[in-house]
């Protein structure tokens, strides 16, 4: 077992990347998967997409309204506490109520994310 690539981090030193002006960021990655403290302002939509990752996401403050599928068929809503799993390739997009800071995690990890090619969420 080698230790070569354990990591310990505090969020607080982690870099707070503004993504758009609705939108800002924690992330820390490992060799297979992503975690990512999110912070959403009020009324702002991740717009409907999908990826390959599984997600789970877990929202901390603040309450958000997933939509999934390609019907957009399955509505509901989530507040602190409440965690989601989110299966590979199942569209799904996200209405912040009120300032929302949630916490979201991927396998495989989100390279989009670490090479800024993440455009759903920059425009």
């Amino acid at each position: 077992m080698s230790l070569e690539n354990l990591q310990s981090i505090n969020w607080d030193a982690v870099e707070l990347e503004t993504v758009n002006p609705h939108m800002q960021r924690r992330i820390v990655t490992g060799e297979r998967m992503t975690v990512a403290r999110i912070y959403l302002k009020d009324g702002f939509l991740v717009p409907m997409h999908s990826h390959v990752h599984e997600q789970i996401t877990q929202v901390i403050s603040g309450r958000m309204r997933f939509t999934f599928g390609d019907d957009r068929s399955e509505v509901a809503e989530y507040g602190p506490g409440d965690v989601i799993v989110i299966p590979s390739n199942l569209p799904h997009e996200a209405l912040s109520i009120g300032d929302v800071e949630e916490m979201d995690m991927w396998s495989p990890r989100r390279d989009d994310w670490l090479d800024g090619s993440d455009d759903y969420l920059r425009e």
